[in-house]
């Protein structure tokens, strides 16, 4: 019985401490983005004759979004005669009909508007970009998926950054049209604006390796084809290829000043399922690249970042063994005193988790004028991150094990402000019941936690273990009712955040 109790001492303790590896990886990020905050990147000179730019707008199942998002791009601030549109729709449903006749608007009016079905969604999304490519007309090419509405001037805004002839792809950062509509659309703003504003920016401007987000950037052709085109061996086609092509000497541009606003999911089984393809095919990615990336001649702090960047996902299957391990560890350290608790747990705590509030709280600040309101936002943010750890898990076990999978689409549902509804529209996403099941449990085992530090007495460590408590049975209770249909759990439930 000692011998199971050291094991279970120290499985917590090796388990915190490589999340603090992580935890202090996030600092590390917010120390490289003030490090080159002001390396503001710059076109080398204007385009004498503006080339031609081939957009490209992949679609499944879209029938909410489609008409507004061709209608966005069609104004887009560019020589008419120089632009081409292609919409790459493998839709099933009535998203065929409604752009198809879109287009047929627009190519009747004139402009370069192609409409392209697939009978088979072979490769997913980049099956249908490279087909898509394979007649595209334009040296370069943008992409926006069914969910963002780009500005008109996206691309004078970009374009003149091909002058340099090394450079391969601009991305710009992603804003939120939906942020106050509900309080899982407030904390999942604050989650990307952490990535798009700190993690890429940092990368970028620091000579690191970064990666094109699938949409909302620009490429040139030549390049996608010289770092190995499309490829659908992940789920992250966007991140492999972005890697791929930097490998070959490639550079990429960030311009976080510019954003293309984009429906964030509001449906909680919609966002796991976004979060649990991002995180299956980062590690996909992972495995796939790294070794490549290890042997290149590549400088060190390239090969580190891109080890921190692609493995990420692997901190959220650290989360499971360190819920389950936490209740015995606080009954047998109970007699441990303030002296042994600020030399061992403290430090390793504020790595682990305090470094998630600080990465977050800078990139609000760098964005909003009221970025004090992210305070309040700050433990339901870490209860959320808690909560998504037995989803991601599942998805980083299937990507260790080359489990195959579908590209599963987040649906959209034409959202935009806070009287919006979709609980009456179609794309209610998977209704597998065991993920929910399992955070649920964890969340009863997080409250039996609670229950037995309350009557034992043990105060310090109560406010960590509601943490768990609150994220874990946020997530499964938002989950049970998305799948049951229990509307009145989506009414508005935050406080409005300007953005």
């Amino acid at each position: 019985m000692e011998n199971l109790n050291e094991f279970v001492v120290v499985l917590y303790f090796a388990v915190l401490s490589l999340l603090a590896v992580f935890g202090a990886h996030r600092y590390f990020m917010v120390y490289l983005y003030y490090k080159n905050k002001k390396a503001v990147p710059k076109p080398e000179h204007p385009f004498e004759k503006l080339p031609r730019v081939t957009i490209q707008l992949p679609m499944y199942n879209e029938m909410y979004v489609a008409e507004r998002l061709i209608d966005a791009v069609v104004k887009m601030d560019y020589p008419k005669e120089l632009l081409e549109i292609q919409v790459l729709d493998d839709s099933t449903d009535e998203t065929v009909a409604i752009a198809s006749r879109r287009v047929n608007l627009y190519k009747d009016q004139g402009l370069d508007i192609s409409y392209l079905h697939r009978q088979n969604r072979k490769g997913y999304k980049a099956g249908a970009l490279e087909e898509g490519m394979r007649v595209a007309k334009g040296e370069f090419i943008a992409v926006f998926d069914a969910d963002f509405i780009p500005h008109k001037n996206f691309l004078m805004n970009t374009i003149h950054f091909f002058t340099a002839p090394n450079v391969a792809m601009v991305q710009v950062r992603w804003s939120h049209l939906n942020r106050n509509f509900s309080l899982i659309t407030n904390l999942q703003s604050i989650f990307l604006d952490g990535h798009f504003m700190i993690e890429h920016t940092a990368r970028n401007r620091s000579g690191r390796f970064f990666n094109f987000n699938g949409t909302a950037g620009i490429w040139r052709k030549t390049a996608i084809i010289d770092g190995g085109g499309w490829q659908h061996d992940t789920l992250t086609e966007d991140l492999d290829l972005s890697y791929r092509t930097q490998m070959k000497g490639w550079q990429f541009i960030y311009l976080p000043e510019y954003s293309v606003p984009a429906e964030l999911p509001v449906d909680i089984i919609a966002f796991k399922a976004q979060q649990h393809r991002w995180a299956k095919g980062s590690i996909q990615t992972a495995k796939k690249l790294l070794p490549k990336i290890f042997k290149a001649p590549l400088p060190l702090t390239v090969k580190i970042e891109a080890f921190f960047h692609l493995a990420a996902n692997i901190a959220y299957l650290l989360m499971v063994p360190l819920s389950i391990s936490i209740l015995p560890v606080v009954i047998l350290r109970r007699d441990m005193n303030w002296g042994q608790m600020f030399i061992y747990d403290v430090p390793l705590f504020l790595m682990a988790t305090a470094s998630v509030s600080a990465f977050y709280i800078v990139s609000q600040k760098e964005l909003y004028t009221n970025w004090t309101t992210t305070f309040k936002y700050l433990p339901l943010l870490m209860g959320l991150g808690i909560g998504l750890s037995v989803n991601n898990s599942f998805a980083v076990v299937e990507a260790l094990r080359n489990k195959e999978s579908e590209f599963v689409r987040t649906p959209k549902f034409g959202i935009e402000k806070s009287h919006d509804t979709w609980t009456t529209k179609k794309y209610k996403g998977n209704k597998k019941l065991l993920i929910p099941l399992v955070e649920l449990l964890l969340g009863f085992y997080f409250t039996v936690a609670v229950v037995i530090c309350i009557n034992e007495g043990i105060w310090l460590t109560l406010p960590f273990l509601m943490l768990f408590q609150y994220g874990y049975l946020y997530i499964s209770f938002l989950s049970f009712a998305t799948i049951f249909k229990n509307k009145f759990v989506f009414k508005k439930a935050s406080v409005s955040v300007v953005n």
